[in-house]
């Protein structure tokens, strides 16, 4: 029986659809937005539609924007030649604000998770790759037919591979845009699966690929700290500044 209104159940029901929103907490966004001003209401629903019509991705870096190329990637004053590697947009706007990063970012769209049927088809490895060497898209995808062919006696031989540097034979080296490579995942099974799958990928490329240091926090105390952050901490000791 339907003891309060269709149209507060309808948003409560809404609401749930969001992450980590109850059934309660749904409920009571549904009281408050009851008691909110006719025009903060509409500023809300304004956004979203906003978010849907107006949002898009970088083609370049795969950020959502309001447009194509981001401002990040269109700024002369960004570092091109370094590269941090992102699972999301939220993940860049956290290191935006450090302040300290100049480089330009890459967002994966996720990691690597075969418990959840995500694999590194599904997310954004391939274009990395491509934007370190152009030649990359197109040896991958001439490499298949043709090897095949060779493994069965075709004609295809030695001469016909690519170099081992990911380039084409008599390419320059110093052409490559990309020196350095920051993988920013997180520190987890997931993350960890991901940054060794990416580093794989580009082994055969002329470019430096680092991973962020992970260790204690600022104001932490070693008495609590686990074995694991114990461990990653001793792995990655710097100088003393």
């Amino acid at each position: 029986m339907q003891f309060t209104s269709e149209s507060v159940e309808t948003l409560v029901e809404q609401f749930t659809k969001l992450p980590t929103i109850g059934k309660k907490t749904a409920r009571r966004l549904a009281n408050y937005v009851l008691k909110m001003p006719r025009e903060e209401v509409e500023t809300i629903a304004s956004a979203l539609t906003a978010v849907k019509e107006d949002v898009q991705r970088c083609s370049t870096c795969y950020v959502v924007a309001d447009r194509d190329p981001c401002p990040i990637c269109s700024s002369e004053k960004r570092d091109a030649s370094t590269v941090c590697v992102v699972e999301e947009s939220s993940d860049l706007t956290a290191i935006e604000q450090t302040n300290e990063y100049r480089g330009v970012y890459h967002v994966l769209g996720g990691v690597i998770s075969p418990l959840d049927g995500v694999g590194p088809d599904d997310l954004r490895v391939h274009e990395l790759a491509t934007r370190i060497d152009p030649t990359f898209e197109d040896a991958a995808a001439g490499a298949s037919p043709d090897r095949a062919a060779s493994s069965d006696g075709g004609a295809v031989g030695d001469e016909d591979e690519p170099s081992t540097n990911g380039r084409m034979d008599g390419e320059d080296a110093s052409e490559t845009q990309v020196d350095e490579v920051i993988l920013a995942v997180n520190p987890n099974v997931e993350g960890d699966t991901t940054a060794y799958y990416v580093s794989q990928l580009l082994e055969p490329f002329d470019v430096r690929v680092t991973r962020i240091a992970r260790g204690l926090p600022i104001g932490g105390d070693l008495e609590y700290a686990d074995e694991a952050t114990l461990s990653r901490a001793l792995e990655g000791r710097g100088h003393v500044e």
